[in-house]
């Protein structure tokens, strides 16, 4: 169904969750340091990364900096359930999702069905009725094509993770009106993923700052506090 790399260097977890994951008809390549692992990411890029933080040579928030550096395929970080701290980083370095060790099998399958549902929507629909947010949205400088997920503005490109691209969609898609935290976490997650206000915030605020790597004097996304975020067209 999709390739999946796995990086972590516990032995019984990668092959615990090799053999989830291949029960499910998932083709798992694993590797048991970060050097290794960034070097076949880069060399053989696969649908998912699963990456452990705390690995020998190159650690996996390392890993998952310098490979958002070059590609957005979607990321779930492993984490210890008392580094707070690793989610945060994570999800400003740009993770999709995270998940606590220990964790069951059960869970760990929801989670990677979730990113790839997020990250292949037209592939989830197929044979059914057209999608309306697989159509492509202009609103005044910015362009988004759910279908090849590409995000221009100005028409220069600007690469965008897969959670990433949900918020915005769904701020875009109604410029003027206010999303709350709660409305967007509907948006870019399913509904059995419960992500913290910091996390959406961590995610418009990296967003932010590729837009302006492409433009400085971006501002179309603006914060309401206390309320959410809405996207204004220009």
């Amino acid at each position: 169904m999709a390739k999946i790399t796995l990086i972590d260097d516990d032995e019984n977890i990668v092959a615990s969750v090799s053999l989830a994951l291949e029960s499910h008809g998932h083709a798992v390549k694993a590797y048991y340091d970060g050097a290794a692992g960034l070097e076949a990411l880069e060399s053989d890029p696969p649908d998912l990364a699963i990456l452990d933080v705390k690995m020998p040579r190159m650690d996996g928030m390392e890993v998952l900096r310098r490979l958002r550096q070059t590609t957005s395929i979607p990321v779930i970080i492993l984490t210890s359930k008392d580094d707070e701290i690793d989610e945060i980083l994570g999800f400003n370095l740009g993770a999709d999702d995270y998940i606590h060790k220990p964790f069951s099998q059960r869970l760990l399958i929801e989670r990677v069905r979730a990113v790839l549902r997020r990250a292949n929507p037209q592939e989830n629909d197929a044979g059914g009725p057209p999608d309306p947010a697989a159509k492509a949205i202009k609103r005044g400088r910015l362009t988004l094509d759910p279908a090849r997920h590409d995000c221009l503005w100005e028409n220069k490109p600007v690469r965008l993770t897969v959670t990433e691209f949900l918020l915005l969609q769904s701020l875009a898609q109604r410029p003027g009106f206010v999303k709350s935290r709660d409305n967007l976490m509907d948006a870019a997650y399913e509904d059995q993923v419960y992500v913290d206000d910091r996390t959406i915030d961590s995610h418009i605020k990296r967003m932010r700052k590729k837009f302006r790597e492409v433009d400085p004097e971006f501002d179309a996304i603006e914060t309401l506090y206390g309320v959410g975020y809405r996207y204004r067209e220009s």
